[in-house]
């Protein structure tokens, strides 16, 4: 076989991976590691020696703009010394002229993924990505096919990447493997101590070192919901029969549609169940909802379910309403305040682990946008399959009190009963 030089000079981490990578192998090295590159070498090396005939390879990011933003143009500057590569920049892939294709997809829309054959894969961001996705979408596409997954990242709190990497780490099967700043000698000495004085110590441990414990990164509820684990708010946590299950939804068109299920018990809220999927009408979540066999009070939405569809000229209010299902809208306010309202809910809140483990883990990981330029938060939401359960949280939150029962008029008798029993005692003479 001709030798192909593709001008890739590994380091020697990167190195040591490529020769001792096992079918599955979990890589948390820090930033600037030289990771993405890596993972685009091996796609690489198998599509074009890995002895696969139209072989199936993906690069899996948590978007798809982050897929081309990281990893399109490593992929085009080496593949494109393969005589006879073709790129095909609207689907993010390029063909080989052995048949075989590489090809960049986003996780934001997990359910898409659904139905591939792979013979590889890469997942990037592993941490960000939502926990169904390996087990329910990816693995089932190399199965058949003994595929292999190289999961890449930096750690981002004790999530799924967390799960996979101590899995590696005692699985004989899988393969570990840790590259710290400290150890690698990526970057010097002076880069680290400036990046040290920019960073808190739980950013700079995370970052650079690896180290799982920090949390997320411009998380908006990350802190509340790890103080709800620690509280033991994330537990069993059954609905109550005796009360009304109100909803609270995230309507998507193109997007997933959410919806959490709560009950109202006091001051504390219970989030016994959550619901998404994408790519279903309003007459399959409703549908949702029946085999469910809640006793539902009030289903809340955002106010845009009053806005009529350009085709048919109807709301999805009204289609709604057709179906079964009166919705009440929230109150419209601005952003920062419905995240205000969410964080003032959290304390009060209880969690159901295993019916609501979907929605719990996007809120762990709901979180700004990062200006890497700045080095700043912007302030706004990353737009990705987190967003659609912590907007339907929001929403929830701040439409509470339309789930709570209105107090009926109190009656001349009811006032002077009341009276009676706070008034001091010597009006009582």
């Amino acid at each position: 076989m001709k030798t192909l030089d593709l001008g890739y000079r590994p380091r020697p981490h990167q190195a040591a991976l490529h020769a001792r990578k096992s079918r599955f192998t979990v890589a948390a090295w820090h930033r600037r590691s030289g990771k993405t590159v890596m993972a685009v070498m091996e796609l690489l090396h198998e599509a074009l020696a890995g002895g696969k005939k139209r072989g199936r390879y993906y690069y899996v990011a948590p978007t798809q703009k982050q897929a081309k933003a990281v990893a399109w143009d490593i992929l085009k500057f080496y593949a494109s010394r393969v005589p006879g590569a073709r790129f095909k920049e609207t689907e993010l892939s390029c063909d080989f002229r052995n048949g075989n294709r590489i090809t960049l997809r986003g996780a934001d829309n997990p359910d898409s993924l659904r139905g591939v054959a792979l013979d590889g894969l890469v997942i990037d961001e592993t941490a960000l990505m939502p926990r169904r996705l390996w087990g329910e979408i990816l693995y089932p596409a190399l199965s058949d096919r003994d595929g292999w997954a190289l999961f890449i990242g930096t750690p981002q709190g004790r999530n799924v990447f967390f799960e996979l990497f101590e899995r590696a780490r005692k699985d004989p099967l899988w393969r570990a493997s840790l590259c710290r700043a400290s150890e690698t000698g990526v970057l010097t000495q002076g880069q680290l101590e400036t990046a040290r004085a920019q960073m808190t110590p739980e950013e700079y441990a995370q970052e650079f070192e690896c180290s799982f414990e920090a949390a997320v990164p411009g998380a908006y509820y990350g802190r509340d919901m790890a103080e709800a684990e620690r509280g033991g708010r994330v537990c069993e946590a059954p609905p109550d029969p005796l009360l009304p299950v109100h909803t609270a939804w995230d309507l998507g068109v193109a997007d997933a549609t959410a919806v959490w299920f709560f009950q109202a018990a006091g001051s504390q809220v219970r989030l016994v169940d959550f619901h998404e999927a994408s790519g279903f009408g309003l007459p399959h979540h409703v549908e949702v909802l029946r085999a469910r066999g809640y006793c539902y009070g009030v289903h809340i939405a955002p106010s845009d379910v009053m806005v009529r569809d350009f085709s048919t000229g109807v709301t999805r209010f009204e289609t709604a309403r057709s179906l079964g299902v009166d919705f009440t809208v929230a109150p419209r306010l601005p952003f920062a305040e419905g995240i205000h309202a969410a964080r003032m809910l959290l304390p009060r809140a209880v969690f159901d682990a295993g019916r609501c483990e979907a929605g719990i883990e996007a809120l762990k990981l709901y979180r700004q946008e990062r200006d890497e330029k700045a080095g700043a938060f912007t302030g706004r939401p990353v737009h990705d399959w987190t967003s659609h359960a912590a907007d339907a949280f929001r929403y929830l939150a701040v439409g509470l009190d339309l789930a709570r029962p209105a107090a009926p008029p109190m009656t001349p008798e009811d006032a002077l009963n009341l009276y009676r029993r706070h008034a001091p005692p010597r009006y009582l003479a």
